[in-house]
């Protein structure tokens, strides 16, 4: 007789990998982190493994999931404030994010490492693909609480959300090349900040709003990444 399979342990054993891995990835690196070193952590047999990846790249794939879940998670209570304004709103959304990775700094740094390593360039563009069409979902709300409040002139919500996504992905990029040249020391902070600032009017253009209306990334924030 086949065997039941219950939802809830399933996600449980599941989500104890990727815990495993974020732990091990954070400790050593993606690179050198082993599925076997995963395997160790848990006292779980290869057999575990594959029952819920297939790989060591769709468990970074998980593993990324859960960072994207965690950050959506943070945010979503400034998404979900009826008394802040759009402008504030949007702010606040990638404020949010900005905040959420700089407390895991050293979780990010070493997914900068797997992010811009050609190995993994097929698992990139999945997790890009399926943060744009996340995060755009939620970008939209605020783009149409924009639109009602007369601060943002576009026309579809849904539509200027995917293009603004589009343009973070490349913005996202952008900061993570000025991020390893400021560690090289081949450009200042005041050219990081001058590159991040033209991102930013590039937001405004699309969405419609005014002209410096619009502040994406706080000093101190970029002090900690840049400085």
């Amino acid at each position: 007789m086949a065997r039941t399979l219950n939802p809830a342990v399933y996600t449980v054993k599941r989500e104890a990998f990727v815990d495993a891995g974020l732990r091990l990835m954070q400790a050593r690196g993606y690179e050198q982190m082993s599925i076997q070193d995963v395997l160790d952590a848990l006292q779980a047999s290869r057999g575990a493994f594959y029952h819920y990846f297939d790989s060591k790249q769709a468990l970074l794939e998980a593993m990324v999931d859960r960072i994207a879940d965690g950050a959506l998670a943070a945010i979503a209570p400034i998404v979900d404030d009826p008394k802040l304004p759009a402008i504030e709103k949007l702010e606040r959304f990638f404020g949010g994010i900005a905040q959420f990775k700089t407390e895991r700094k050293a979780l990010m740094l070493e997914f900068i490492k797997v992010w811009i390593s050609d190995d993994n360039a097929i698992v990139r563009e999945k997790v890009r693909r399926t943060l744009v069409d996340r995060v755009a979902v939620v970008l939209a709300r605020i783009v149409e609480q924009g639109i009602a409040e007369e601060v943002f002139a576009t026309e579809s919500p849904g539509e200027t959300a995917l293009i603004l996504m589009m343009v973070m992905t490349g913005f996202q990029d952008t900061a993570t090349d000025l991020f390893l040249a400021r560690q090289a020391n081949t450009i200042s902070y005041e050219d990081a900040v001058r590159t991040m600032s033209t991102f930013v009017r590039v937001f405004e253009r699309i969405l419609g709003a005014g002209k410096g209306s619009i502040s994406m990334v706080d000093q101190q924030t970029l002090r900690e990444w840049f400085g």
